[in-house]
């Protein structure tokens, strides 16, 4: 005799609302002045080392250990860092999902060269002296620009049918359980029981 086993169905996998970058901040969005204030902050820290290192004119492609507030750096470095931090300057005056979208991006840019650096510490390759302080600082810019770029603007997460965030969620998975429930009792069709017809 055969048997067969019944399997359950599967149930439709819930809909995942995937990371996204939202376009639709207003202009005077409080949100915009965090964007500026970070694009301001690291602009002008990066302005102020470039300075620095050109007012000690070292030379151009010196790989010397010339050293500035504690990191190497030579012309190259210095131009080089003077030229985005007024990039930084021009994306906090406008401001606004420009400033967002290019801490962002300089952000991301400052955690590649780190790494691109890092490999390149100990070869003649190193045309903008950086030591391993450099890529540390590096790193850390880096992160802060993304930080700031990203504050408020990336979202993302899992549905709440999903079983991972009712795990993580496990109170307000129970609230939301018992509003349901609360819900489909309020939807319920009300049974009114037939009239006698007579008068009392």
């Amino acid at each position: 005799m055969a048997t067969h086993i019944v399997r359950p169905a599967r149930r439709p996998a819930a809909h995942r609302r995937p990371t996204r970058l939202d376009e639709h901040l207003p202009v005077d969005h409080r949100l915009s002045r965090v964007y500026q204030v970070g694009a301001g902050l690291m602009g002008l820290v990066l302005l102020a080392f470039g300075v620095l290192g050109l007012i000690d004119k070292i030379g151009f492609f010196d790989t010397g250990g010339d050293t500035v507030a504690g990191l190497s750096t030579n012309g190259a470095l210095s131009i080089l860092s003077i030229c985005v931090g007024l990039l930084l300057f021009i994306g906090m005056v406008i401001g606004g999902n420009f400033a967002s979208t290019l801490n962002m991006v300089i952000g991301i840019v400052f955690i590649l060269s780190g790494f691109v650096n890092l490999a390149l510490l100990d070869t003649g390759m190193n045309f903008l002296a950086f030591q391993i302080q450099n890529v540390l600082f590096s790193f850390v810019v880096g992160l802060l620009l993304m930080m700031f770029g990203m504050y408020g603007r990336v979202s993302g997460g899992l549905p709440h049918d999903n079983p991972y965030w009712r795990t993580r969620h496990p109170e307000e998975a129970a609230h939301e359980e018992r509003l349901g429930r609360r819900r489909q009792l309020d939807e319920m069709p009300v049974v009114v029981p037939p009239s006698s017809g007579r008068w009392v």
